[in-house]
């Protein structure tokens, strides 16, 4: 099975932080599921740290695309279909990258894993 990682599930994983929960972490170590990132997270951290929020997060934008390869999790462009979608999307939830990951798990027809349950309103599966 293919999962999306929401940026916190990322974030929590990375940091062996234990908020992320022993079901996710387990779908996430799992050898036979493909974990892919979207550019999205990458664009959210990147800001993130820019306005001074995430701090701690300096070190991984900084060399982000071998972060993933070390934990063996793909990377998620973000594509035109993706936009146009997330630029579609009902609803008056305005967050743009979570608007972008609802678009790419609606798309790419992928679950993520997240404890925001806001994807829960676009019909998208979410794993927690």
């Amino acid at each position: 099975m293919r999962l999306l990682l929401d940026t916190h599930a990322l974030l929590w994983w990375l940091n062996d932080d234990r908020l992320l929960p022993v079901k996710a972490r387990k779908l996430i170590a799992l050898g036979s599921n493909a974990v892919v990132v979207s550019a999205a997270s990458a664009w959210e951290i990147a800001t993130k740290v820019r306005l001074g929020k995430l701090d701690m997060a300096a070190d991984l934008i900084a060399d982000f695309s071998s972060v993933l390869s070390q934990e063996g999790f793909e990377s998620l462009p973000i594509s035109v279909d993706h936009a146009l979608r997330a630029g579609l999307l009902p609803g008056p939830h305005k967050d743009p990258f979570d608007r972008m990951l609802i678009a790419q798990a609606q798309a790419e027809g992928v679950p993520i894993v997240s404890s925001d349950a806001v994807f829960d309103r676009y019909g998208v599966r979410r794993l927690w």
